[in-house]
């Protein structure tokens, strides 16, 4: 590694950053993150934090799994790059897709197409979302349905569905047929409905609205998060999810679960669909996956989906993939993340942790009036909205949001903005202690404000 000095005059000088402002980072330098041990990261002063982020939702199982890290240094001396192009397979790759087939048996999904990342896996089911309907007959089926609030990626057909204007507005006219619906939100929704099963309803019935008006047989599939993440920690209704399964079931539409985040225990269950007791037609997965230790991701087909396929003729080929879909390090990563989080059961531990991060929080709302909303509840996920006024909601300014971020990364928590959000994710292997280090840590950030 560079000097201290070289890389603390080189900071952001070359590299451009996803999701800010270049000036911001030459005005602001970025934290340079050195090392990283537990559940802890250690910056290149020294200063060591809590990871209340987990990296980005991904680091499930903290940064010294050494059963992932032996993997991929075996696979390396092994077979560090082959093709996975129809024609040529690799046995690493083999032995991640049963593997994933197994983890994901229950939700009724049977195949596995390896991708490089989460907007990979959304763009993937996307894609064969449309060749499923051509080879079923129905090439009208082009449009897709997603929530407002959500986040799918940065691709532009995930762009497409995301439901957040900041990641859309610049890089428009993005993929036509696109329409969103009302986030199950109940702090702010267009129905002013605070009731969260009144308001699946009325999001229900706004869904059939949109079909009749577009026609069932132009949609191809509605995508959806389990747990909306990016977008806030939105936690819907218990009868959310299974009302879309249902509208989608009766219109012939693909429903598609986006379980980037949501998957491999991070709500408590093994992916959030199943907590819903949902099984979707189609999963994006990634994350989790392999904890962040390799840039992996996977869409998953439901048998209904691989038959259609599977039993066509020469238009059921799929000329769509990755140069480093099933790379074989990445599927060696798969295969010792997927047998490590079985065994240390993360979903069981991300309950009760995620209960005192989420009651932890509501405590410091009581005490805090910049906390408008706290939202989680369901493993180890938890949005806090702030506001600079509760009655009125308004969202807290961003200039304040950076001071309480910067002092509760001082205070010993590194959380993440979105918005006007603190948005919290941590490795599901995190212990009681550590959690308390967050709450005292957001304590001190929100008492600076």
């Amino acid at each position: 590694m560079k000097d201290e000095n070289f890389l603390k005059e080189n900071n952001a000088r070359h590299l451009w950053h996803p999701m800010g402002h270049p000036r911001d980072s030459l005005e602001n330098p970025p934290k340079i993150i050195t090392g990283a041990e537990g559940v802890c990261i250690t910056d290149i002063d020294g200063h060591s934090v809590v990871d209340a982020v987990g990296g980005l939702w991904c680091v499930n199982l903290g940064y010294s799994n050494q059963a992932i890290k032996d993997a991929i240094s075996e696979q390396l001396q092994s077979l560090p790059y082959y093709s996975a192009f129809a024609g040529t397979s690799n046995p690493s790759a083999i032995e991640a897709s049963y593997a994933v087939r197994e983890f994901f048996a229950e939700d009724g999904m049977e195949r596995v197409f390896f991708t490089s990342g989460g907007s990979d896996s959304v763009e993937t089911c996307l894609r064969l979302a449309r060749q499923y309907h051509r080879l079923r007959g129905e090439p009208t089926r082009t449009k897709f349905l997603s929530l407002k609030k959500g986040y799918h990626g940065t691709h532009f057909g995930g762009a497409s569905v995301n439901g957040n204007n900041r990641f859309r507005i610049n890089y428009e006219p993005l993929l036509p047929g696109v329409f969103h619906l009302p986030a199950p939100y109940p702090y702010r929704n267009p129905f002013h409905e605070t009731d969260p099963a009144k308001l699946a309803q009325n999001i229900a019935a706004a869904m059939e609205d949109e079909i009749e008006f577009q026609g069932a047989n132009s949609i191809a599939a509605f995508i959806m998060e389990p747990i909306q993440g990016a977008g806030g920690v939105i936690v819907p209704h218990e009868t959310f999810m299974p009302l879309m399964r249902d509208i989608c079931d009766r219109h012939g539409i693909l429903m598609i679960a986006d379980e980037v985040i949501t998957g491999f225990g991070r709500t408590g269950d093994w992916t959030g669909s199943r907590h819903w007791g949902v099984q979707p037609d189609m999963m994006s997965t990634a994350k989790g996956i392999t904890s962040g230790y390799f840039p992996v991701g996977a869409a998953l087909m439901s048998g209904k989906v691989a038959e259609v396929f599977e039993t066509s003729d020469a238009d059921g080929a799929i000329f769509h993939g990755y140069t480093y879909s099933a790379h074989p390090v990445g599927a060696a990563a798969v295969v010792a993340c997927l047998s490590e989080t079985i065994r240390l059961d993360t979903k069981t531990n991300a309950g009760p942790r995620g209960t005192q991060l989420f009651e932890g929080v509501l405590t410091l709302a009581e005490k805090h009036d910049i906390i408008g909303d706290v939202r989680g509840g369901h493993g180890l996920m938890t949005g806090i909205e702030l506001v600079s006024d509760r009655a009125s909601k308004t969202p807290l300014d961003a200039g304040t949001v950076k001071r309480v971020h910067q002092v509760t990364y001082e205070a010993g928590a590194m959380v993440r903005i979105g918005a006007h959000n603190f948005l919290m994710s941590p490795p599901l292997t995190i212990n009681e202690a550590e959690i308390d280090v967050i709450l005292n840590a957001l304590d001190a950030g929100f008492a600076a404000a």
